[in-house]
Order: structure tokens, then C-alpha cells, then sequence
């Protein structure tokens, strides 16, 4: 019997978002909407997603003159993309 896969990590945005935290511990908006090709109205709603499930937390602060917004992997977010990745796999047999 095949567990569920996690449905907030299911989505393709939602997962490129955690797989690149989860590489660089924390990243900037506009990093993350560069990596992921996403619009900032998409990006921000799925972000926002990610931070109502503790997955990820988010900072909002000024560099100089301009808005940043820093995201940050939280433990909860590393072991639901970890269980993410173990399920996937038992579905593909390794």
C-alpha cells in the first residue's frame, strides 16, 4: 500500500520553493522568483502557504531603501520534505 504524498509539498511551485530552501537554508523573494520562474502574486501566495504550515518562515525588513523578504527552511519544513522524498521513492521502487 502506497502512502499519500504530503498535498502542500505536492505542488510543483510549493516543492521547487522547499527543494531550493532546503539546499540554501534561506533565500530572498527575489531569488526564489528567479529560480522558480514564478509571478511575485503566485509566488507570494504560495509562500504564504508554506509559512501557515510552519514549513517555512518569512521575514520582512529594508536593505537601504528597498522592501526584502527573506525565507527561511524551518525543522518542520525539513522533515515534511524529507517524508516527501521517502514516499516518492518507495513509489518508484527504490
Amino acid at each position: 500500500m502506497f502512502k499519500d504524498l504530503n498535498p502542500l509539498l505536492h505542488s510543483q511551485l510549493r516543492l521547487a520553493i522547499v527543494s531550493l530552501l532546503v539546499s540554501v537554508k534561506e533565500a530572498e523573494f527575489t531569488y526564489l522568483k528567479t529560480q522558480t520562474g514564478a509571478t511575485a502574486g503566485n509566488l507570494s501566495v504560495q509562500l504564504q502557504k508554506l509559512k501557515d504550515a510552519d514549513y517555512i518562515s518569512i521575514e520582512k525588513k529594508f536593505k537601504g531603501n528597498y522592501p526584502q523578504t527573506i525565507c527561511r527552511i524551518t525543522p518542520i519544513g525539513v522533515s515534511a520534505f524529507e517524508d516527501y522524498v521517502e514516499t516518492l521513492k518507495q513509489y518508484i521502487g527504490k
